[in-house]
């Protein structure tokens, strides 16, 4: 199978509401709409991880190009709903461990994949950093996430590869604290770097880190 041919998928927080249930709709209706102009092939609404984990391991056999999650993140966080992923779900013995080391089989040759997290401040301070490079050198996998809250502007958003240390600022997105201690980040803005519109499904190739 080419490149062409593999999959492109998309993930969104359907868990119930807790006072942002606009932000659900506007996962949903977004990814209806990306699938509707053929930027995804297929997307799911997650109630946990382990329902993501599961749709992902359901859909047909052959390699997955990429794979978006679109919900709640903070600095070296994922989350849906009340389940975290984090740097912990790399470690053997995690509940989400095994789940994510079956992804490794379905990933396309030469780190020939990407998971992009379309999250608040996941890649953002120290803890990002580190969760993005664990992530990449675990999974054999490109991913990409943000340092700043994201809405119809994205900011700061970052690709890293498997074997490469990322370098953006700890401090990039912060409003308060450091990237030790991280408090607040600030939201996005058009002169922010690294800048994208929602509807922008491609991430430039200058900014994945090699």
């Amino acid at each position: 199978m080419s490149r062409e041919d593999a999959e492109r998928l998309l993930i969104y927080d359907a868990t119930p509401p807790r006072g942002d249930a606009w932000l659900r709709r506007s996962w949903a209706t977004g990814a209806r709409l990306y699938r509707s102009l053929g930027r995804v092939d297929a997307f799911h609404g997650a109630s946990s991880w382990a329902d993501a984990f599961e749709w992902l391991a359901r859909r047909p056999a052959g390699p997955i190009r990429e794979v978006q999650y679109w919900g709640h993140g903070r600095w070296g966080r994922v989350m849906i709903g009340g389940d975290v992923l984090s740097e912990e779900s790399l470690r053997a013995g995690h509940p989400h461990f095994e789940a994510l080391g079956a992804l490794r089989e379905r990933w396309l040759p030469d780190a020939g994949s990407l998971i992009w997290f379309r999250t608040c401040e996941t890649f953002g301070a120290d803890r990002g950093k580190s969760f993005a490079e664990r992530l990449t050198d675990t999974l054999g996998v490109r991913a990409a996430g943000h340092t700043y809250v994201i809405g119809v502007l994205q900011s700061g958003l970052h690709g890293l590869g498997p074997g490469v240390t990322p370098s953006w600022p700890s401090e990039e997105g912060l409003k308060h604290g450091t990237g030790a201690e991280p408090s607040q980040a600030w939201m996005s803005t058009a002169s922010a770097p690294n800048t994208i519109h929602f509807m922008n499904g491609a991430i430039p190739a200058e900014w994945f880190e090699r």
